[in-house]
């Protein structure tokens, strides 16, 4: 299931519910491994279900590997995943390790998902551009089911090149290559254009699934540090001149974490730095297409010369159709191109001629234009709850889900999100999208406005932080 996805409101069984109840504790740390669950007897009392259905759901966790039975102790949380994690490569098992958050995102047993990275299916997916979801599959051509070139879906690609040209990009079809999502076209970036060793700098805080896939590539990171105006550009021009980096990794616009968005002479400023020391900037912005989105594209200033831009419909649209594009110079598409079709030989035609319906006749746009407007008035009720609370938040730029809420002295992101936990509230703690853990950004939470206004997390944070 894709990152931020919902399954019905609704546990099919008692059973699940239970099952998902204590995943849900477990990925979220408010059980730790080792951590003795309660008695059959015990737990059917306090949950309000009978012992048989504690006895299948702990069955269930057993099977799943998640529980252990110990005789004369009862059921464990198990430690089989740190098990499991050693007989891997080191790179492997710390890149899952980076991207335990996702795992804790596609586990849907928590009724507050402030710290989700989706916003619910209610704002995208099941609005009213649902009805439009079969209307392509009538007039599918007769080769509509074959692979078809590797850059995409023609029809597909000369829209979105019209669009960035209303963007003030000048794209051709060429200059484009479609992908299923943003992680995809990251890992192709990151395939085609590191080696084992290679040094590379991104976001601090940054995207923490970027890290992973980094992680996994066994490439240096090193962070450099974000701003309320985007990139510190003082910080990059000592790293780019002390680290030999040969790409940069960032966000211009709607920041995540940070909700932060880049200004026009912070992005000036990049360009220059990085035409100075032949560095290229990769330029991922899922959320370009709101109305609302402002701030500065090092993509329109540098005109894709030495900007690769990624851009996705799964924040906007749907996580589940797993699209997305990069865009960049002719012979970069080309090499690109290259390296998916031996990896994943084409992206999906079906999802690239549904996506050219939407976007062709105006459906996307119109679906836009609300869920801009849902987000602003979100964001500005969530920023002023907070504020009259007394929290502190990073940016109060309004150009995508997130704010980002600093911690007090003394507070600890982890801690909170485990205490959260046991209230059944996801916390996306910030030392998560920190490379160095230490830094003074890792110490808050991210907040996806689209998900927090609820009286039951601003009397958690109410709770815990004052």
């Amino acid at each position: 299931m894709a990152a931020g996805g919902e399954r019905s409101a609704q546990p099919a069984t008692l059973v699940d519910g239970v099952v998902r109840k204590l995943q849900g504790e477990i990925a979220g740390g408010a059980l730790s491994p080792g951590s003795r669950l309660l008695s059959i007897r015990r737990a059917a009392a306090e949950l309000g279900v009978s012992k048989n259905t504690i006895v299948e759901a702990y069955d269930r966790l057993v099977a799943s590997g998640h529980i252990a039975a110990r005789a004369g102790s009862g059921f464990v949380v198990a430690a089989a995943a740190d098990a499991a994690a050693s007989s891997r490569p080191k790179h492997v098992a710390e890149a899952v390790d980076v991207a335990s958050l996702l795992g804790a995102q596609l586990e849907q047993s928590f009724q507050i998902r402030v710290g989700d990275g989706r916003p619910p299916p209610s704002w995208t997916e099941q609005s009213e551009i649902r009805r439009h979801l079969g209307a392509p599959g009538g007039a599918l051509s007769a080769d509509a089911d074959a692979y078809g070139s590797a850059l995409g879906f023609l029809p597909l690609r000369q829209q979105l090149a019209r669009r960035l040209a209303d963007q003030q990009i000048q794209a051709g079809q060429d200059n484009i290559l479609l992908t299923f999502g943003a992680n995809h076209a990251l890992d192709l970036i990151i395939r085609a254009m590191l080696s084992p060793g290679d040094t590379v700098l991104v976001d601090e805080p940054g995207y923490y699934p970027l890290f992973a896939k980094l992680t996994l590539a066994q490439v240096r990171m090193v962070g450099v540090t974000r701003t309320p105006d985007g990139p510190s550009p003082e910080d990059l021009a000592a790293k780019a001149a002390g680290e030999r980096p040969k790409l940069f990794f960032t966000q211009s616009l709607g920041h995540n974490p940070t909700g932060g968005s880049v200004t026009l002479p912070v992005a000036h400023a990049i360009l220059t730095i990085a035409n100075r020391h032949g560095l290229v900037l990769v330029e991922d912005d899922p959320f370009v297409d709101l109305p609302i989105a402002s701030g500065n594209r090092l993509a329109t200033l540098d005109q894709l010369s030495n900007v690769i831009s990624i851009g996705t419909f799964s924040k906007t649209l749907s996580a589940s159709l797993r699209s997305g594009f990069i865009a960049t110079r002719a012979d970069r598409i080309a090499a690109l191109a290259e390296l998916k079709m031996l990896t994943t030989v084409n992206s999906s035609g079906y999802v690239e001629r549904l996506l050219h319906h939407l976007l062709a006749g105006g459906h996307y746009d119109r679906h836009l234009k609300r869920l801009g407007q849902r987000i602003e008035t979100a964001s500005g009720r969530v920023q002023s709850k907070l504020r009259q609370a007394g929290h502190r938040i990073f940016s109060d730029s309004v150009g995508g889900y997130y704010l980002y809420l600093q911690l007090p002295p003394g507070a600890d992101d982890i801690a909170l999100a485990r205490d959260g936990a046991r209230e059944s509230i996801f916390i996306a703690p910030g030392s998560v999208f920190c490379v160095d853990k230490t830094h003074p950004l890792a110490r808050g939470i991210r907040i996806n406005v689209s998900r927090a206004d609820d009286p039951r997390f601003y009397d958690f944070l109410q709770r815990k932080l004052t």
